[in-house]
């Protein structure tokens, strides 16, 4: 093939417009280190999550970014983990950019509570961040090594995808009560060998089993998860986290010792046991798993344009704890006006720019989402009718993402390549009185959400996006 007939075939596929056809499918595992320095004395790392002013004390066990790479031989995907509260999309544009022989890379985070601040809500104070861009600078690099060293690892595999549900792992804290108990895998088995190359695990839950009071960083839950996962089966892991918004989270009274005493939130046990169960779901998925293929590839994402009508993001925004260019909205989720400085008064119409898209690895669909998705997003679950008390209880019902998908094998991979906040039903947004299901005081969400719209927007552009990869 000439080089520019190459040159023009790999754009196509990076705008997800292109399809590449393979033969044999190689995958490789790459995991890199990418824990902040704490010492006495050094300079301070805030924890992400809860509130300000949470200082790290010391490290309990190491973050990483963990990097699964699918190639054919000639196009390269690349899908990463990072154990953070959420990667945001200049990073992710880092990333890329360093990897531009790539059709397409994925970065999603694990929402993880107790690493550091990496957006810049949860510094000294409300009116410092907590980011240290030096910081930022060694997780992008992080991440492109991890790609890297899982490229130089890829084998001959087959693949198989299972799931397996169990929502009694699930705590839900906002009403009405709707839950993704779903976990999803893709297990990778070396052709030659026939062993174990690796395990992709995507699970709905925030890691958050430590709480508020914890000061030594941790990728909470997930690790023992990963642990426990690669003593079995002597493997590398990659742990994805899905739908988690409502507040999707380790439940109470369920998660106990040998002994039967009940574990809490905060307990180094709770934490690791969680992390067991979790675990031992992905077994059953595993043990369930069937053969797919996973090529060729397509790939569509959609650049779009959010309104930000947080009154919280539009202040964070003005004092530069979340250092992100903002535009004039022009009511068009695909267009934008001029950048802008952030406006606290007036009429100013504020957007920032995300993306939202879709993965066809053969039969598998990876649905990509910016943001923490209610659950009610995913299977089509928003209540109807809406309660009496929310403030848009006549707003047209978003298209969930397996219903754009129609039954299709399908991962949800959320907090991919940006973190936007709750993705909340507009017919559940609830902040004016009277509030929803008759309680006093508003529940918590839209508090970490741009706005009522991002919903309706986002799912849109997903059905763009999976119409595209269909032909339509």
């Amino acid at each position: 093939m000439r080089l520019g007939m190459w040159i023009g075939l790999a754009a196509a596929i990076a705008l997800g417009i292109g399809e590449v056809e393979g033969g044999e499918v190689k995958a490789g595992f790459g995991v890199v280190d990418i824990t902040p320095v704490v010492k006495k004395g050094g300079k301070a790392v805030w924890i992400a999550g809860y509130g300000q002013n949470r200082k790290a004390t010391g490290v309990h066990d190491k973050l990483y970014a963990r990097a699964v790479v699918l190639t054919d031989g000639k196009t390269k995907v690349g899908l990463v983990s990072v154990d953070l509260v959420g990667l945001m999309r200049p990073e992710v544009l880092k990333v890329r950019a360093g990897l531009k022989d790539y059709a397409h890379v994925t970065v999603s985070s694990t929402h993880n509570h107790e690493g550091p601040d990496v957006i810049g809500l949860w510094g000294p104070s409300p009116v410092k961040t907590g980011v240290d861009e030096g910081y930022l600078a060694l997780v992008v690099k992080g991440v492109i090594k991890a790609v890297r060293e899982a490229e130089s690892k890829a084998k001959p595999v087959r693949v198989r995808y299972g799931t397996a549900n169990d929502e009694q792992l699930l705590g839900d804290s906002r009403k009405p009560i709707v839950k993704d108990g779903v976990l999803r895998v893709l297990k990778f088995e070396n052709v030659k060998s026939g062993k174990m190359a690796g395990i992709l695990v995507q699970w709905n839950c925030h890691p958050e089993a430590m709480g508020p009071r914890n000061t030594l960083l941790t990728a909470d839950f997930p690790v023992e998860t990963i642990r426990y996962l690669k003593k079995k089966y002597k493997c590398e892991v990659a742990y994805f986290t899905g739908a988690i918004g409502g507040l999707l989270a380790p439940p109470d009274r369920v998660v106990k010792d040998k002994s039967g005493r009940e574990l809490k939130e905060g307990e180094w046990a709770y934490m690791e046991e969680y992390g067991r169960m979790v675990a031992r779901l992905a077994v059953k998925a595993i043990e369930r798993s069937r053969k797919i293929d996973v090529w060729p590839v397509k790939v569509r994402m959609k650049k779009v344009y959010l309104p930000l009508v947080n009154p919280v993001y539009r202040l964070a925004a003005q004092y530069q704890l979340i250092k992100r260019k903002m535009y004039v909205g022009v009511g068009d989720m695909y267009r934008r006006g001029a950048e802008t400085k952030v406006a606290l008064a007036g009429n100013v119409k504020l957007v920032v720019e995300s993306e939202i898209g879709c993965l066809k690895l053969g039969e598998l669909y990876v649905a990509m989402i910016p943001g923490e998705l209610y659950p009610e997003l995913v299977y089509g679950k928003v209540q109807t009718p809406a309660d009496a008390g929310a403030d848009f209880p006549n707003a047209k019902a978003e298209t969930a993402v397996f219903k754009h998908l129609k039954g299709k094998k399908a991962m949800l991979f959320g907090l991919a390549n940006d973190e936007v906040g709750y993705i909340i039903p507009k017919r559940q947004w609830d902040v004016t009185r009277p509030y929803a299901y008759g309680l006093k005081k508003r529940q918590y969400g839209e508090v970490n959400s741009l706005g009522p719209e991002t919903a309706g927007i986002l799912m849109k552009a997903f059905g763009d996006a999976v119409g595209e990869l269909k032909g339509k």
